[in-house]
């Protein structure tokens, strides 16, 4: 008898034992209360249970998880109505604490994200929240960290993810951006045009400048010829009458070729003076300088 008792008792035990035994893997966090009370953390490895005095209340995963928030309606500083959704990453630092502190954990979490999220929309106009997305996700970061810290829960990233106004206000938007576009174009357009006349204006004044230009280079050009052949013709002249002093001086007849050209010189002028309009011809005699000194003045005086 004492043999077929023994059986069912190392059974019984066997069943115990086996319910004791508790493998933790690795990455989460299972609880034990004895007698209903808080009594330690069991760590990934193999643990050991006391079956009927001690159980496993929590087994929760200590990696970094991502709550999905659903989409709240909020409303903006200038009373615009828009849809806001997010995605919210947070780790599980103290399990105890995450279990005794809040009844539950991902639900309360949801409900602060949401709460958090209309707060700081409220803050801001219907423009700002499209351009201070970055900004709004920082403090909603401090804030989520600060407020489950308690819950022994650390939130390692905030992301809006959707922020949508309604019909209406997208209608508005869409106008509003259709009439900066035409404005913009009309700026546009008005500029290019404003940039062809004046481009038309600064050919036409850069024309009239290089043709003014070449007409001072063609006169300076030219009154630099004529100044070129009058000096040339001096230093002609000069060497021609040097010469001409020259062999007056060395030949006996000099006097007489001199008379000579002066001779041609009072011809050519008279007939100059002859095909003048309204003017006086002067019949001198060359040989005789007292005679041309008289009729000169005989003609200063007519």
């Amino acid at each position: 008898m004492e043999g077929l008792f023994s059986i069912p008792a190392l059974v019984l035990l066997a069943v115990l034992g086996a319910s004791g035994v508790k493998v933790t893997s690795g990455g989460r966090s299972l609880l034990v209360e004895r007698l209903g009370r808080y009594d330690r953390e069991l760590q990934p490895g193999l643990s050991f249970v006391l079956p009927g005095l001690e159980r496993v209340v929590s087994n929760q995963s200590m990696k970094e998880r991502v709550l999905d928030i659903p989409p709240q309606q909020c409303i903006t500083r200038d009373n615009v109505s828009i849809t806001v959704d997010a995605v919210v990453y947070w780790q599980l630092l103290e399990h105890a604490k995450a279990h005794y502190s809040v009844d539950d954990l991902q639900a309360a979490m949801v409900n602060l994200v949401l709460t958090q999220i209309r707060a700081e929309m409220g803050k801001l106009d219907l423009d700002q929240t499209f351009t201070t997305r970055q900004d709004v996700n920082e403090m909603l970061l401090r804030e989520l960290d600060q407020a489950t810290d308690p819950w022994g829960v650390k939130v390692t990233r905030v992301e809006l993810r959707d922020i949508m106004p309604s019909q209406g206000v997208q209608q508005a938007m869409e106008q509003q951006m259709t009439a900066e576009r035409e404005k913009r174009a009309a700026v546009l357009r008005s500029e290019g045009q404003r940039e062809s006349e004046v481009n038309a204006a600064k050919g036409r004044a850069e024309a009239l400048v290089l043709d003014a230009k070449a007409q001072q280079e063609a006169l300076l050009l030219d009154a630099e010829a004529q100044a070129k052949q009058q000096e040339m013709l001096a230093v002609a002249r000069g060497r021609a009458a040097a010469e001409l002093a020259r062999l007056i001086d060395s030949s006996p007849s000099g006097s007489e070729a001199l008379r000579l050209l002066l001779a041609q010189d009072w011809m050519a002028m008279g007939e100059e003076l002859g095909k003048a309009p309204g003017g006086s011809v002067l019949m001198v005699d060359p040989q005789s300088p007292a005679a041309l000194l008289a009729a000169l003045r005989g003609l200063q005086k007519g």
